[in-house]
């Protein structure tokens, strides 16, 4: 992507996380990156990317990795996941938001953000105008 700034990798929260989780396994205490949301892995399972990277826990499954977008000028599609074919077409409609991925085990329920970057082209544009959704017309 050529827009991509701004990058912040999480590698260092993840090791520290996976050793204080290995630690918790080992006294049987829960910790909560083994607590992914079931919102969390049914998205995953449904518009996830299947990685080749196995499950840092338990080498239980494979990993899906997850991109959010927020940003204001997404306006109320700020907080959608959106595929890398579609950050791709993103960078060139908005001139900056935020992705966060995110890796998830739907086997063990881990989850982590492993790295969030800005896109865009710069240009500031005002938000698209709010469509009514289906909670806006029935309430």
């Amino acid at each position: 992507m050529w827009s991509k700034r701004k990058s912040v990798d999480y590698s260092f929260q993840r090791r520290r996380t996976l050793e204080e989780l290995q630690g918790a396994l080992r006294t049987m205490v829960s910790h909560e990156a083994l607590d992914a949301d079931p919102l969390l892995v049914r998205a995953a399972l449904h518009h996830g990317t299947l990685t080749d990277r196995r499950c840092p826990v338990n080498n239980c499954g494979r990993l899906i990795t997850l991109n959010y977008t927020f940003g204001d000028q997404l306006g109320q599609y700020s907080g959608r996941i959106k595929s890398d074919d579609e950050l791709l077409e993103m960078e060139n409609e908005y001139g900056e938001f935020t992705v966060y991925v995110v890796e998830v085990c739907p086997e063990c329920g881990w989850n982590h953000i492993i790295e969030s970057y800005v896109l865009g082209d710069g240009v500031t544009r005002k938000p698209p105008r709010r469509v009514p959704t289906v909670e806006d017309i029935y309430g």
